[in-house]
């Protein structure tokens, strides 16, 4: 997971819970939106989104090393 990908969960993350804490979202939506929120700084952390890997996506930059 790449560094652009990583702060942009983190972000989308502190916006539902900043939205949950203001109770602009409750309910069945807020809940789902926190366990989302939870996964996104959980994967954000350890740099890896095991979604990723059945799609073959990779957000990391690839270094072209030439001997």
């Amino acid at each position: 997971m790449g560094t652009a990908d990583r702060v942009l969960r983190l972000i989308a993350a502190l916006a539902i819970i900043i939205l949950y804490f203001t109770d602009q979202i409750s309910g069945a939506v807020a809940i789902v939106l926190l366990i989302i929120s939870a996964i996104f700084i959980f994967t954000s952390f350890i740099s890896f989104c095991p979604l990723y890997v059945p799609l073959g996506l990779s957000t990391r930059k690839r270094h072209n090393h030439q001997s």
